[in-house]
C-alpha cells in the first residue's frame, strides 16, 4: 500500500467518523431537511469522480472511482426524491365541496 493510499484511506475514515458525529448531534426535527441537502450535494462527489477517471490507471482505480459514482449517484437520487416529498407535505390540498 503507499503511503498516498494511506493517507487517502486515512482522510476518508476520519471523514466518516466527523460525520457521524455531527449528524448525531442535529435534533430529529432538521434531520431530513439535512440528510435531503446533503445528498443533493453529492453532485460535487459526482463531478470529482468524472475528474477522477481520466487519471485512474488501475483496476483498484477503477473500482473505487465505480463505488464513488455509484454512492454519490444513489444520494443524489435520493436527496432530490426526499425533498419533491417533503415539498408535497406542504401543498394545500384541495378542499371537499369547492370551499
Amino acid at each position: 500500500m503507499s503511503p498516498l493510499l494511506f493517507a487517502d484511506i486515512t482522510v476518508f475514515v476520519l471523514s466518516l467518523l466527523v460525520g457521524f458525529e455531527v449528524i448525531s448531534k442535529v435534533p430529529a426535527t432538521l434531520h431530513t431537511p439535512l440528510m435531503s441537502g446533503a445528498n443533493a450535494i453529492h453532485g460535487v462527489v459526482l463531478v470529482g469522480v468524472m475528474l477522477l477517471a481520466a487519471t485512474a490507471d488501475s483496476p483498484l482505480g477503477y473500482l473505487l472511482l465505480f463505488v464513488a459514482a455509484a454512492f454519490a449517484a444513489m444520494n443524489v437520487t435520493g436527496g432530490y426524491l426526499v425533498t419533491d416529498r417533503m415539498l408535497e407535505m406542504f401543498k394545500a390540498r384541495p378542499r371537499v365541496g369547492g370551499r
